[in-house]
């Protein structure tokens, strides 16, 4: 029969002490230490022994509560000096010293400071020590407590780096939900616009492939056309989603090289024409002196006029619809109404029978930093209106 043998956990088979277990060898080592001079030279008698107990059993609590260790540990020493009961070295107060610096509040540690000095004057002077015994025990005490210092400054910095590793793993995450976010919209705008417009028009082709050959024939070009742009822009992103997950499982015949960049704003006139195609009359007016737009905000105006003419043709009723880009020196107002049926009217809002347009259109709105706004138009119909903030060129682009 096999022996199986499990080791314990840890890269080295061994389980690293902790804290209480620290605390505990160090209280021990400081008995010992401060209890040697009683068992060699000095005779301090029980007195000697309960200072000395006093001065290294309470190291047991430094980190539960540093200053009040560090004050019963200081009065504990001043005892053990004056029965001449001393060791070389105040271990037990050396030892408080640096914990009080490491992990007591910055406001106890001069309080800490001033019955430390005080118990140290007392403990040198009613003994009878000599003037070097100052300087000797100063800087003991006074390494002590850098040692304390630079422990809190490393442990404030270690806190301060875990923070900023979970703020950018958080960042990290949210990054990644708003890209997301990002392509479920692009390709919801993408497929309601063609799919629409390849409905329509398939309508339209079938009623008048007796009665109206030539029409018939062009509604069906239309179709592969937006079929074909569909495809591409698709292949868009899907080749994004390609080029951030290496790994990725889409197929390679999928997302081939050539796929076409996303539409902006020098793209609105042949939107306007193809929707023009299906029977909507659309006029496209500029106001203002055009200005650069951030890639991301280009891309939401398209989508979104595009969402609001794909609206207007599959819900509205319209014959007509006007799109306005009121350009400014710090934002760009987009407008796109139609004289079709009014709010209410419509079937286009979230809820049984309707979609996601709205709700789309305004995320990507505010994920922009714009604003948006739909309801009725000025001359009844129906109206989206949106404010998108304008980036200031550089001077080098001004050049």
């Amino acid at each position: 029969m096999p022996l199986i043998f499990t080791l314990p956990r840890g890269r080295t088979g061994r389980r690293r002490p902790g804290p209480h277990a620290i605390d505990a060898g160090i209280a021990a080592l400081v008995l010992v230490a401060t209890l040697w001079p009683q068992l060699t030279w000095a005779s301090a008698g029980w007195i000697g022994t309960v200072s000395a107990v006093a001065a290294s059993a309470p190291l047991l609590w430094r980190r539960r509560a540093p200053v009040s260790v560090a004050l019963l540990v200081g009065a504990a020493t001043t005892a053990l000096s004056l029965e001449q009961a001393m060791p070389p070295l105040p271990y037990g107060a050396l030892v408080a010293t640096y914990t009080v610096a490491a992990r007591s509040p910055l406001r106890w540690q001069l309080p800490a400071v001033a019955c430390w000095a005080g118990s140290l004057v007392v403990s040198l002077l009613v003994p009878g020590e000599p003037p070097e015994s100052f300087g000797y025990l100063g800087m003991a005490f006074a390494t002590a407590y850098a040692l304390g210092m630079g422990t809190r400054a490393r442990s404030a910095e270690i806190t301060a780096l875990r923070e900023r590793a979970r703020r950018l793993e958080e960042e990290s995450v949210a990054a990644a939900a708003r890209e997301r976010t990002r392509i479920v919209r692009d390709m919801h705008d993408i497929l309601t616009h063609s799919v629409g417009m390849m409905v329509v028009q398939a309508e339209a082709g079938a009623l008048m492939v007796h009665t109206r050959p030539d029409r018939a024939e062009t509604a069906f070009e239309t179709i592969g056309r937006t079929g074909r742009e569909a495809i591409g822009q698709l292949r868009h992103i899907f080749g994004v989603l390609r080029a951030t997950v290496p790994d990725s499982t889409v197929p390679d015949s999928t997302v081939p090289d050539s796929a076409e960049p996303p539409p902006g704003l020098d793209a609105l006139g042949h939107l306007a024409e193809r929707v023009g195609q299906v029977g909507l009359a659309v006029t496209v007016e500029s106001r203002g002196t055009p200005r650069p737009l951030p890639p991301e905000a280009e891309v939401a105006a398209y989508r979104l006029v595009q969402e609001a003419l794909t609206n207007t043709l599959r819900h509205a009723g319209a014959s007509t619809a006007e799109v306005v880009l009121d350009w400014s020196p710090d934002a760009l107002r987009i407008e796109v109404a139609d004289d079709g049926r009014g709010p209410g009217d419509r079937g286009d809002g979230p809820g049984p029978g309707g979609g996601y347009g709205l709700i789309g259109m305004r995320e990507r709105v505010a994920a922009c930093g714009g604003t948006f706004r739909a309801g009725p138009g000025r001359a009844g119909g129906f109206a989206v209106t949106a404010t998108l903030p304008v980036r200031e060129p550089s001077g080098e682009a001004a050049g």
